[in-house]
This record gives structure tokens, C-alpha cells and sequence, in this order.
């Protein structure tokens, strides 16, 4: 993944963000729920918030293969309480589809860390089917009138602007839904419960509620009505390698905790490395990672090439957050019961890992995309 000088001086500087601003706060913010606003912006002076958005905006004007870097390293890192995913894939919804008022408005503040973004798919009682949404924003004169509500929010509390889903049109599936910035402080936009977790305990995630809420008909993302499904799928593919890429990297941090670990505790008077059965699950571990990390490695060269397809995408997120489940649960067991104290890095890294099959999609719809790509006959 680290192709160039470029791509290693871009992931010494994640590295040293990860370490350096978020490690020493991690307990504090798992125990409030969510992090501090200023950790944003030192992203954003870092240059960790727009590597691949457009330098007019002030981002680096890189391709996806320089964000998958810091993503990599997030994972690495053995914690993803900021929830850097979310924010930047508002900000490519806004760079990729807004209007050129709509970048020159939104942009720098997202890319420098003082905007903070959030997307808004998931409602109560629906999840992956994204056309059954039943949130709806109408038209009326200069404003929609914007009713629903969502849930599972990542950034929710904290998120200065949230894109959106909502039908314009509800008697429509896809080509009734569009895409709408909304900003806090919107008349009718509150916020629910900041809801505790299994794991991502510091990871802000929250209800959202929309009751009449006025949102300027110029916060439509793009200039048309109707284009909210075809922006939502051009973008998925990047979401859901994203989620493989971070997977990759938890799966590391758990290999080098439990390394460590192994090597220190001792059973019958001897290291625990020194069992057969830890060298080889072990072994086992190391071997799944190396083949995560070349089929990601191959599915980033192609989304920075020709593209990345959604069936190869929908292979991508299952295999890495299967996979990620696996390790986790492996690298705990040969902890024993250590590992099931919150004290220890792999009881939070198995925690944080058991929701990625589900977010994203879940891995059940990922398997069923990944079919409908097969000739039986």
C-alpha cells in the first residue's frame, strides 16, 4: 500500500497523529462517548482530512489510494473513536456531486477539521435497503420540509453538517431519493440519545430527528432531484473498501498485542509462544492478514485505475470484516482470561471488531450482491 516516498511520509504523519494526539485520550473518550472537537482540527493541520480532495479547497488533490493510507494506520492504531470514515465521506458526497457553491461553502471547513460531517442513511427498523427509506424532504418554495428520523449515526453529536437521505419523491423507490446538506442549528434538526454500544465506546454514534425541519432548497446536493440513489452507489464502492482497508489494519494491532502477550506469559514454566498450538494459530493469523492485505492492496490499484466494481467491493467488505472477527476472536482466545478484561488492547479491538460485519451493510447483503454476479444456470 505504501507505493511511494509520498504514501510513507503520508502514513508516518498518520502514525504520529494516532500516537501522539489520539492514544493518550483514548480511555477518557471511551468513557464520555465521544471525542474532543479540537482532535479534528489537528487533523485537519496535518492535512489528514482532504488527501484526496481538490486543492482549490485546500485538500492535497491525491488520489483514494493516499486516504486508504490513513485509514491503515487508524486501524493500526487499535482505536477508531474519531470516526474519520463518516467525515470523509461526506466531504467526497459534497466535493464529488455539490455544486460549485456548494464546495467553495463546505469544503475548507471539512477538510481543515473546523466542519465536522456525518451522513445519515440508517432509520429505525430498516438498515441496508437504502430505497425503503422513509425519511422525506418536499419541496416547498425556497425550502424542503424534512420529516424522519435516523439512527446509528457515527458523528451524530458532534457533526456540524449531515448529508441526508431522504425521498423528494415518496412514491418512488431509488429515483425518489436526493441528498440534503443539512446544518446544525436547522429549525426542526434535533438530536436523539448518544447511544451506548457493545464496542466503539468512544466512537460518537447517535439518533437523529427531523420534525418540519426547513432546509434550503440550495442544500439539495447537486442541481436535480432524484439523483440521490446514483450518488450513493457511485460512492459505495470506496465506503466498503474502506471498511476492509481499517479491517486490515485492526487485524494487524491484534497480531502485535498478541505477539507480544504470548512471548510474557508463562504456563508450566514455560512461554506461552512456546506451545505448538500458539505458533500455529498464530501462524494462522499471520497467513490470513498477508492474503487480506493482497486482495486490498489489488482493489485499491483498481479503484485508483479503472474503478472498483461493486461485486469486488461487496467481496472486499465481507472477506476483511469476517476475517477481522476472526482474528480478534483468536488472538483473545490466546490470551485466556486476560484477554476478556477491558485493561487489555484485545478485548477492545474484539469488541470494536464484532459491529464491522454489520455496518456498511451487512455481510449476509454483501454475500447475496456477490451472488447475483454468478451464472448457475
Amino acid at each position: 500500500m505504501h507505493s511511494s516516498e509520498e504514501h510513507r511520509l503520508m502514513a508516518e504523519t498518520a502514525r504520529r497523529f494516532f500516537t501522539h494526539f489520539c492514544a493518550p485520550n483514548i480511555d477518557r473518550w471511551r468513557e464520555r462517548g465521544y471525542v474532543d472537537r479540537e482532535v479534528w482540527e489537528k487533523a485537519g493541520e496535518l492535512g489528514l482530512l482532504g488527501a484526496s480532495l481538490p486543492v482549490a479547497y485546500g485538500g492535497s488533490g491525491a488520489n483514494l489510494s493516499f486516504e486508504a493510507v490513513v485509514f491503515l494506520e487508524q486501524g493500526r492504531s487499535g482505536d477508531i473513536s474519531v470516526g474519520l470514515s463518516s467525515h470523509q465521506v461526506a466531504s467526497r458526497y459534497i466535493a464529488n456531486f455539490g455544486t460549485e457553491d456548494q464546495r467553495d461553502r463546505w469544503l475548507p471547513g471539512l477538510i481543515t477539521g473546523r466542519t465536522i460531517g456525518a451522513i445519515a442513511f440508517t432509520e429505525p427498523g430498516g438498515g441496508t435497503d437504502l430505497q425503503a427509506v422513509k425519511s422525506t424532504a418536499i419541496a416547498r418554495g425556497d425550502y424542503y420540509l424534512v420529516n424522519g428520523s435516523k439512527t446509528f449515526i457515527s458523528n451524530g453529536q458532534l457533526a456540524d453538517l449531515v448529508i441526508l437521505v431522504a425521498k423528494t419523491d415518496p412514491q418512488q423507490r431509488s429515483r425518489g431519493i436526493s441528498l440534503l446538506i443539512v446544518e446544525a442549528g436547522t429549525e426542526g434538526f434535533r438530536r436523539g440519545r448518544r447511544l451506548k454500544k457493545l464496542g466503539l465506546d468512544g466512537q460518537d454514534t447517535s439518533e437523529l430527528f427531523f420534525e418540519d425541519a426547513r432546509v434550503p432548497i440550495g442544500n439539495l446536493l447537486g442541481k436535480q432531484e432524484g439523483q440521490g440513489f446514483a450518488q450513493l452507489m457511485t460512492e459505495l464502492a470506496w465506503e466498503r473498501l474502506l471498511m476492509a482497508i481499517t479491517a486490515l489494519g485492526a487485524s494487524e494491532c491484534a497480531l502485535r498485542h498478541t505477539l507480544a502477550y504470548v512471548k510474557e506469559r508463562k504456563i508450566f514454566g514455560e512461554s506461552l509462544i512456546k506451545f505448538q498450538n500458539t505458533r500455529f494459530k498464530l501462524a494462522e493469523v499471520k497467513t490470513k492478514i498477508e492474503l487480506l492485505r493482497a486482495f486490498v492492496d489489488r482493489c485499491i490499484a483498481s479503484l485508483v485505475t479503472d474503478g472498483l466494481d461493486p461485486t469486488t467491493a461487496a467481496m472486499a467488505k465481507w472477506w476483511g470484516t469476517q476475517t477481522q472477527c476472526e482474528i480478534a476472536d483468536t488472538c483473545l482466545q490466546l490470551h485466556g482470561g486476560y484477554g476478556y478484561m477491558d485493561e487489555y488492547p484485545i478485548s477492545r479491538l474484539f469488541r470494536d471488531a464484532r459491529v464491522q460485519p454489520i455496518a456498511g451493510g451487512a455481510n449476509e447483503m454483501m454475500k447475496e450482491l456477490i451472488a447475483r454476479s454468478l451464472d448457475f444456470g
